[in-house]
């Protein structure tokens, strides 16, 4: 087993001194337990790893240890930790003008807004502006409803849309459970995924038209003048990076067509740059009516989020009142770094590493683990996003966590990770392979071979 060798450095990347950020870095500790409320958590059963610096791919805890991060924290570190050219913008913009009311124009966000709408497929021209994805995903919801004047809203199971009362009722996951009362006007329904197909699929073809088939039926019987919309990743993330099979999306987009119902490309964590194109639609060449987007945005640098509207959608609230709004919608500083972001992600050709290095090194070094380790089922993904499934038997494709939960040999392989170097993204039984977009080729090599160490783990319990 692969472990940390601690690095021999008195100094971190900021140049603080490693015996001051360890004292700050037991300091913030012990003021987080004492007051900080966690997230998704049991607050008496977790133990926050201190964060004293980061730098590029890479992080350093507590003790002054160096891990890589794979997991780009929550898959929104697109370029990277600290890059000093966003960095100096969001300092320029606090020297100029910290914050305005969302009534007035600014530079900062007229100019982020241009950027975005050059990228967007389509006539995605107009942006507003939220605080992240949820609310994002919320005000989408909300313009898809006055616009059809229809209520109901259709998601997949196996999703994630955020942490807000309508997005986490559009979620298809089990963080959904607790929150939901039957009331939302959610109506939730199986995509593609053939590796555990709801379809009985033999093939991709086949289980893009069982679920297409599946998506009308159930549309039909619930009533298609019901729909305000359907919501879609356009790669699904947290939920297992399950990569559409051809066809599918365009099979959305022309039953949405069929019925009068909004299309929502939710691209919160796929888009800029995460897949390898600007948005992950890219791949399936379709234009939704709307798109939600944040954290690759400005890399979470300053809190962001998104929509992207089209003409049509747009010229609804031309004569008549969106009813929504946030105090911080283009927040200054938060889209002077997507400015800064944008460019430098051009400039600095950072979407066509992403695609390379998921074609060339992520891809194939994760198929090659594959091929040595009877205990992944699959990898799937694209450009710098990916998933490893972890089975007990190939065969039966049983998990090494059941849906919804973690087991001891995840939470092992997990924290063989984190010995060995590696900052993992893990969810009930996969491991995410998501490293910045900026990654070079030797750090997804180093990540892999830590991996590939950590998986001896993961193989001793298969047939178990």
């Amino acid at each position: 087993m692969t472990t940390i060798v601690p690095q021999d450095l008195d100094l971190l990347p900021t140049g603080q001194s490693l015996e001051d950020a360890r004292a700050e870095g037991e300091r913030a500790y012990e003021l987080d337990r004492a007051h900080v409320f966690h997230s998704w958590s049991a607050q008496s059963q977790i133990d926050p790893r201190p964060i004293l610096a980061s730098e590029g791919s890479y992080v350093w805890d507590g003790t002054g240890n160096r891990l890589l991060d794979f997991a780009s924290q929550l898959v929104n570190i697109n370029i990277g930790h600290q890059h000093p050219k966003v960095i100096a913008a969001i300092q320029d913009q606090a020297a100029k003008l910290c914050t305005i009311a969302p009534q007035y124009a600014n530079d900062a966000r007229s100019e982020a807004a241009r950027l975005i709408a050059e990228r967007t497929p389509g006539d995605l021209n107009k942006v507003f502006f939220t605080n992240g994805g949820a609310d994002a995903n919320e005000h989408a919801i909300r313009m898809a409803r006055h616009h059809t004047r229809r209520y109901k809203v259709l998601s997949r199971y196996r999703s994630y849309h955020g942490g807000t009362d309508t997005a986490i009722n559009l979620t298809g996951d089990p963080r959904r459970w607790p929150n939901d009362y039957g009331n939302s006007g959610v109506v939730h329904f199986h995509g593609p995924f053939l590796y555990r197909s709801q379809f009985h699929a033999e093939n991709e073809q086949q289980e893009t038209e069982r679920a297409l088939a599946h998506l009308d039926q159930l549309i039909r019987f619930e009533g298609p003048d019901s729909f305000a919309a359907i919501i879609l990743e356009s790669v699904p993330g947290t939920a297992g990076v399950m990569v559409p099979t051809p066809g599918y999306l365009a099979g959305v987009r022309e039953i949405c067509d069929r019925y009068g119902i909004v299309y929502i490309a939710d691209e919160v964590m796929a888009g800029f740059g995460r897949t390898g194109k600007w948005f992950a639609v890219e791949h399936f060449n379709v234009v939704p009516d709307l798109i939600t987007f944040a954290k690759g945005v400005n890399s979470g640098y300053v809190p962001l989020g998104g929509i992207a509207i089209s003409e049509k959608i747009a010229a609804t609230f031309a004569n008549r009142p969106f009813p929504g709004g946030l105090t911080y919608s283009g927040h200054p500083l938060a889209t002077a770094a997507a400015v800064a972001t944008i460019n430098v992600m051009e400039d600095e050709r950072i979407v066509e590493n992403a695609a390379r290095i998921g074609s060339e090194i992520l891809g194939p070094g994760l198929r090659g683990l594959a091929d040595r380790h009877p205990s992944i089922g699959e990898v799937r993904g694209l450009g710098v996003l990916w998933a490893i499934e972890l089975v007990i038997d190939r065969a039966t494709k049983e998990p090494l966590a059941p849906y919804g939960s973690s087991s001891p040999a995840m939470n092992e392989i997990i924290a063989a990770c984190k010995a060995g170097g590696l900052l993992p993204m893990a969810n009930f039984n996969r491991i995410h392979a998501v490293p910045p977009c900026t990654v070079t080729e030797a750090e997804v090599r180093e990540g892999l071979a830590i991996l590939d160490s950590v998986l001896d783990i993961a193989d001793s319990h298969v047939g178990s």
